[in-house]
């Protein structure tokens, strides 16, 4: 999935280079649901796994998630599920 340059200049969780720690999961869920070359695809996308359409935006996904917890990742109920 490409991610447009829009969504990582006007929600706020990108500053000179860095993301913040809800930006990254976002993006390293998008990327091993997508992206055939990424690390572990092959246990997420590669199984069929994808993400909610309404999730493209990271904004509506910051709605509906919140700020990631420290010490936490993002989980689904059903492991063979989707996000």
């Amino acid at each position: 999935m490409r991610i447009d340059r829009q969504y990582r200049s006007t929600h706020g969780h990108t500053k000179n280079g860095f993301k913040t720690p809800t930006y990254s999961s976002w993006q390293k869920m998008w990327r091993r649901c997508s992206n055939p070359k990424a690390d572990r695809y092959y246990l997420y996308g590669g199984r069929g796994i994808k993400v909610c359409e309404r999730w493209k935006d990271f904004t509506n996904f910051l709605s509906d998630m919140g700020e990631k917890p420290a010490g936490l990742s993002i989980e689904r109920i059903d492991n063979k599920g989707n996000y």
